[in-house]
């Protein structure tokens, strides 16, 4: 997710028990990595596995950037064919693909051979609802050399509208061998299990469920090896989580972009916490870092209606 899963938001998930964190989508014209925004998209952590995901419509310039972010230490290479922005369509790449399966072989085939480390792909079920391609994509993937499919259950031409398709991602996995793994309104734990009984996936993607949430794998985790919730967390943790983001926002942007980017994160926060109407109004046009961390602190340390999360 761009403008989401930087540095700071993978090492939260993954904290929290997120099997694998992958880069925000960046594009594979190496002559836009100059810019302050793409070289913060393609720093990577210590955590393993460390996973770029590139974007691009051209063969060659898709092997040569996927040669590059593994020389800068990537071990694992994903191809996005899912996003449906028109910014990333209109210049045929993301889930336009879709609709050019012999451009997407010799993508795939390119970049498989250019690198020795896996190389996975990000999908959708198709490009619209009459012409779901998504099983023909999934077995040419897998003969192109991919190791796993990662599907988002609706076709580009449903953005984020609708229900996802879990039964169309069920015939992909019927179709291939590799791993699949389901995306797509996995919101609860109980939708987690629901979605894997439905589309027999081998795992799931969570996405914009975790925005303002990063916890949500440790309740997913829990669900999945007790069979119950657990137990919401506390105020002063939610606090303490929230404060050591901005904090690594700041030291990773620097203050006055970290201030910038913690805005939506802030936001996102407060739609799962009570009462916090006010709170976000004031700190999401916050002009500092210490304007920011104070607000936080009052907002848990001085209402008392602040105990618990909203969700």
């Amino acid at each position: 997710m761009a403008g989401i899963t930087d540095v700071p938001f993978r090492r939260l998930c993954r904290r929290f028990g997120a099997g694998m964190a992958v880069s925000e989508m960046t594009t594979t014209d190496s002559s836009l990595w100059r810019t302050d925004k793409s070289r913060k998209r393609l720093e990577l952590d210590t955590d393993e596995p460390r996973v770029v995901q590139i974007a691009g419509a051209d063969p060659g310039q898709m092997a040569r950037a996927a040669r590059r972010v593994v020389n800068r230490g990537a071990q694992i290479v994903d191809i996005n064919m899912g996003c449906p922005a028109k910014k990333v369509c209109n210049r045929l790449a993301g889930s336009a693909l879709l609709k050019d399966e012999p451009l997407v072989a010799r993508i795939l085939e390119r970049v498989v051979a250019a690198v020795d480390v896996p190389v996975t792909l990000k999908i959708r079920t198709g490009w619209d609802r009459d012409h779901r391609n998504g099983v023909n994509i999934a077995r040419l993937a897998e003969a192109c050399g991919i190791q796993a499919l990662a599907v988002h259950g609706r076709t580009r031409a449903c953005h984020f509208k609708g229900c996802a398709e879990y039964e169309s991602i069920a015939r992909i996995k019927k179709a291939v061998s590799i791993p699949v793994i389901a995306n797509g309104d996995i919101t609860t734990p109980e939708k987690s299990l629901e979605v894997l009984k439905l589309s027999s996936a081998d795992a799931l993607m969570i996405g914009r469920a975790v925005r303002g949430r990063p916890w949500f794998f440790r309740e997913l985790n829990y669900f999945h090896a007790n069979g119950k919730r657990i137990r919401p967390l506390e105020k002063i943790y939610v606090r303490d989580i929230m404060l050591d983001h901005l904090n690594d926002l700041y030291r990773f942007y620097g203050e006055d972009t970290g201030v910038r980017v913690a805005r939506k994160h802030l936001s996102w926060y407060c739609a799962r916490l009570n009462n916090s109407d006010d709170f976000r109004f004031t700190v999401v046009r916050a002009k500092s870092a210490s304007e920011q961390i104070r607000l936080t602190e009052n907002y848990f340390n001085g209402d008392a209606r602040a105990g618990s999360l909203a969700a």
